[in-house]
C-alpha cells in the first residue's frame, strides 16, 4: 500500500516540487493530494501544470482548486468579469503571464482543461477534508452558500488560530465548523505569517502552506504519520527572481 501525501501551495516553483518529491521518495504507489495554487509567483507556473498533467497519467492524483488557479483560468479564457488584472499582477500574476509567452494556443487549451476540472475539495473515506482555503457555513461544505469561498476563505484558519484551547469540543461555545470532519487540510494562508516554517496544527486543521510563494519552503506531508519533507527556501532555488516578495 502506498502513502497518502498532501502537498502545499507551489506557486510556480517547479524546482521545489522536484526537490520534495526526491526527498520524500515519492513512488507511483503513493496517492498525491495537491491543495491548489499551482501558479503565480515563481517563473515556472505553466511548467508546473505540465508536470502535474503528466504525473496524473502515472499515479493517483487529486488536484484541488486554489484562488490563483481560478485567476489564471479567468485570464486564459479572457473572462474579465470581476477580474482585476492589475491586482493579479501584484500577487504573482505577472510572472505567470510572462511564462506563458512561449506557450502555443494548443498548449493553453490543455491547461484550460486542467484548470477547469480542478476539485473544489476532497473528502476521503476517513472523513478527512482537503480544501484550499476553507468554508464558511457552520454546517459544513455541502451547505456552503458561496462555493467560491472554498478557495478564498480565511476565516476558518483565523478561527482556529484564535480558538481558546480550554473550550471542550462538546461545549456550546466550540466552533461548529470544526466538528464535522476528523481532520481538515488547507493551504492558502502561509504559516510564515505567524512566524512558522513547518506545517501547523490548530484544532483539527493542518495548514500545509509554508510560504513557498514568498521566502518559505514547499512542503509535502504524510497524512497518516504526519512526517513531512521540505524544499529549500524558494528564493534560493530562483535566486534571480522575486516571487511574490
Amino acid at each position: 500500500m502506498g502513502r497518502i501525501l498532501v502537498i502545499g501551495d507551489i506557486h510556480g516553483g517547479l524546482r521545489a516540487l522536484h526537490q520534495i518529491f526526491e526527498r520524500a521518495n515519492v513512488s507511483k504507489n503513493d496517492t498525491l493530494i495537491f491543495l491548489g495554487d499551482y501558479v503565480d509567483g515563481w517563473s515556472q507556473s505553466p511548467q508546473v501544470i505540465d508536470f502535474l498533467i503528466e504525473l496524473s497519467n502515472n499515479q493517483k492524483c487529486i488536484f484541488i482548486k486554489g484562488n490563483h488557479d481560478e485567476l489564471l483560468l479567468d485570464w486564459l479564457t479572457e473572462n474579465d468579469k470581476n477580474f482585476d488584472v492589475k491586482m493579479w499582477y501584484k500577487h504573482g500574476g505577472e510572472a505567470t503571464v510572462l511564462a506563458y509567452e512561449n506557450y502555443s494556443y494548443k498548449q493553453k487549451l490543455k491547461h484550460i482543461d486542467f484548470l477547469d476540472n480542478l476539485e473544489d475539495y476532497y473528502l476521503d473515506e476517513q472523513n478527512r477534508l482537503f480544501i484550499h482555503a476553507g468554508f464558511t457555513n457552520m454546517n459544513g461544505i455541502e451547505f456552503e452558500y458561496f462555493p467560491k469561498l472554498f478557495c478564498w476563505d480565511r476565516t476558518l484558519w483565523e478561527t482556529a488560530l484564535a480558538l481558546d484551547t480550554s473550550i471542550s469540543k462538546d461545549s456550546l461555545l466550540y466552533p461548529k465548523r470544526f466538528t464535522h470532519y476528523d481532520e481538515i487540510y488547507i493551504g492558502h494562508t502561509p504559516v510564515t505569517r505567524i512566524d512558522m516554517t513547518t506545517p501547523v496544527n490548530k484544532a483539527n486543521i493542518w495548514n500545509i502552506d509554508t510560504g513557498a510563494a514568498f521566502k518559505g519552503k514547499l512542503t509535502i506531508m504524510n497524512v497518516t504519520t504526519k512526517e513531512f519533507w521540505q524544499s529549500e527556501p524558494l528564493q534560493t532555488l530562483y535566486p534571480n527572481e522575486k516571487g511574490r516578495n
